[in-house]
């Protein structure tokens, strides 16, 4: 099981990138628009960096649903390895099967 606060810290990201997903596409977009001026476009940047960093997508990190696991993850489940193969072996995911050879 991983520490709560880490698991809790990535939900707190979660929350803050819903809340400024909007702003920070429209400031994007803004920043990238070839038709304003550079001034604009500047502007749009120093206003995109003042917002809180943990705002932005890529620093949420995929945690495993059950254990809050890091590493190991599969993104069409959302659990890690770990899991996934413990549920399997006791048949609580439907159509996997632990093989053997």
């Amino acid at each position: 099981m991983a520490k709560k606060s880490a698991v809790e810290k990535n939900k707190a990201r979660e929350r803050l990138v819903s809340k400024y997903a909007a702003k920070r596409a429209s400031l994007k977009a803004m920043a990238k628009d070839e038709s304003l001026s550079l001034e604009e476009r500047f502007k749009a940047r120093l206003k995109l960096a003042e917002l809180p960093r943990n705002s932005a997508s890529i620093r949420i990190r995929n945690r495993c649903e059950v254990t809050g696991r890091p590493r190991g993850y599969y993104r069409k489940l959302k659990m890690s390895r770990i899991s996934l193969r413990e549920l399997g072996s006791h048949g609580k995911i439907p159509g996997l099967v632990k093989s053997s050879w």
